[in-house]
C-alpha cells in the first residue's frame, strides 16, 4: 500500500472514499488518507464553521466547499438516475441553499446532568448536542433556545405536586422532562410547538404566555399526548404559498428553505405552462397547487392529512382560484387511470417511500406530463424506471440540496410521454 490514497469522491452517506475502496469520515474530494487513517487536506476541504461539526448528527459535510458539495448533490441525482439507465435529457445545474436558511426545526429537549439539554442528536447515538450555535437553521430559532431552556426549567418547577409524589425536594433541582420542540417560520414569525409536556398550573401558564409575549412567536401550542393545543396565537398564523395566505395548522409540512421551495415551483411552472388541467397529488397545504392555478390552468389538490387539506381548502376559497382540494389517502386510494384520464399533467411530491401505487395507475392512463418532486432519490429512481418502461422519457433532472452539509437531496424531474 502506498503512503497515502487520494479522496476520490464522497460517498451516498458522507464518507470520502479512496480508489481502493478504503472510507474516511470528515474528507473532501482531494484529499489525502495516510496509512494510519489521518487526512492531509487538500484544496477542496475547508475549515468547517460549526463548533459542534463532528458530534452533532445534523451535519456531515461541512468541511466540503461550494464546489464539491454542489458536485455531491449533483451526482447523488445523476447516480440515481444512471442506476436504473433512466437517460436524462438534461442535468440542470444544482441549487444548494445558503447557510442559516432553513425555515423548519426539529429539536429534541432532554434533562441531563441536572440541566435542560436542546439540540440535535449526535451522530449514532441517542445523546443530546446542546446547540450554542448552529449555521444551519435561521438565526431566529437560535436566538431562543436559550430562552427556551429557561422556560422548560421554570414549568417544571411551577408544576403542582403529583399525587404520592415524595415531599421534601428542593425547589432548584432541575425537573427531569423530555420533549420535542418543533419550530417554523410562518409569516407572522417564529411558530413554536412543544410535543411531550404539559402546562400544568397557573404558574407554568403564565410562564409560558410571558414567554411567547417577550418573544413575540406567532404561536406557541402544546402537545401533551393529545394532540396540539394553541397557548398563544394573536393573528391567526399564515404561510404564503403562491401568493395566497394559506392557514397554518401546528407542525404541518413546509419545504425546508424558502430558496429551496421556490426553485421547485420555478422548475415546475416551467415545465407545466399551459396546461389547462393539473392533478396535484400528495399536495399537501399546496406549494405547488397555489403556484400552477389561474385563469388558464385548473388544478385538483389531494391530500391524506385532513388539518393540512382544509387549510388548502380555506386558502384556495379565500382567493377564489379554481383549485379542487380533496382529502384523499394515494396510497390505499390512488387516483385511478380513468380518473388520471381527465388531466393534461400530474404533479407528485410524495413522501421518502415514493409513490409506487400512485405511479403504477399513472402508467396505464393518457397523461401525458407528469412533474415528480422528490426527497428520496433511491424511491424516486424505482417509480422513475416504471414511468419510462410505460413510455414516458426523463426530460430534466434538477438536483436540490435544501439540507445544507447534509447528506439529505433533493431533485425535481420532468417526464413526458412518448
Amino acid at each position: 500500500m502506498t503512503e497515502s490514497e487520494e479522496i476520490l469522491r464522497i460517498a451516498s452517506k458522507g464518507d470520502g472514499i479512496t480508489a481502493s475502496g478504503r472510507f474516511a469520515w470528515g474528507a473532501a474530494p482531494g484529499d489525502r488518507l495516510r496509512i494510519d487513517d489521518t487526512l492531509e487536506w487538500g484544496p477542496h476541504h475547508v475549515e468547517p464553521p460549526c463548533k459542534h461539526f463532528g458530534q452533532c448528527g445534523g451535519c456531515q459535510l461541512q468541511q466540503l466547499d461550494e464546489e464539491s458539495l454542489a458536485a455531491f448533490v449533483e451526482s447523488r441525482v445523476a447516480n440515481a438516475s444512471a442506476s436504473q439507465e433512466l437517460g436524462a435529457e438534461r442535468l440542470g445545474a444544482p441549487h444548494l441553499s445558503p447557510p442559516s436558511s432553513r425555515r423548519r426545526a426539529s429539536l429534541r429537549a432532554e434533562s441531563s446532568g441536572g440541566r435542560i439539554v436542546i439540540g440535535y442528536r449526535e451522530a449514532k447515538s441517542h445523546r443530546i448536542v446542546e446547540l450554542e450555535e448552529c449555521h444551519v437553521i435561521a438565526p431566529e430559532f437560535v436566538a431562543l433556545l436559550g430562552p427556551l431552556r429557561k422556560l422548560l426549567i421554570t414549568m417544571g418547577k411551577a408544576a403542582p405536586a403529583r399525587k404520592g409524589g415524595k415531599p421534601g425536594k428542593s425547589k432548584h433541582a432541575t425537573p427531569r422532562m423530555a420533549a420535542d420542540i418543533e419550530m417554523t417560520l410562518v409569516d407572522q414569525g417564529v411558530d413554536l410547538g412543544v410535543k411531550g409536556l404539559t402546562a400544568e398550573g397557573l404558574a407554568a401558564t403564565e410562564a409560558m404566555l410571558a414567554f411567547a409575549q417577550e418573544h413575540k412567536l406567532a404561536r406557541l401550542t402544546m402537545d401533551g399526548g393529545y394532540g396540539f393545543e394553541t397557548v398563544w396565537e394573536p393573528v391567526p398564523v399564515t404561510v404564503t404559498l403562491g401568493g395566497v395566505k394559506v392557514p397554518f395548522p401546528p407542525a404541518s409540512f413546509l419545504q425546508a428553505t424558502k430558496d429551496g421551495e421556490d426553485t421547485l415551483v420555478a422548475a415546475t411552472r416551467e415545465w407545466l405552462a399551459g396546461a389547462p388541467t393539473v392533478a396535484d397529488l400528495f399536495s399537501g397545504l399546496g406549494t405547488f397547487a397555489f403556484a400552477l392555478a389561474g385563469p388558464d390552468t385548473k388544478v385538483y389538490a389531494a391530500e391524506a392529512a385532513r388539518d393540512t387539506h382544509l387549510a388548502a381548502k380555506a386558502g384556495a376559497d379565500r382567493a377564489q382560484l379554481p383549485i379542487f382540494s380533496a382529502h384523499r389517502d394515494l396510497f390505499r386510494n390512488p387516483l385511478q387511470a380513468d380518473e388520471l384520464n381527465r388531466f393534461a399533467a400530474v404533479v407528485l411530491d410524495p413522501p421518502r417511500a415514493g409513490a409506487r401505487e400512485q405511479v403504477e395507475c399513472i402508467a396505464t392512463s393518457t397523461v401525458n406530463r407528469v412533474v415528480y418532486i422528490s426527497c428520496n432519490p433511491s424511491s424516486w429512481s424505482r417509480d422513475a424506471a416504471r414511468l419510462v418502461e410505460a413510455g414516458f422519457r426523463l426530460v430534466e433532472l434538477r438536483p436540490v440540496g435544501q439540507f445544507r452539509w447534509s447528506t439529505h437531496v433533493e431533485l425535481a424531474s420532468y417526464f413526458v410521454r412518448g
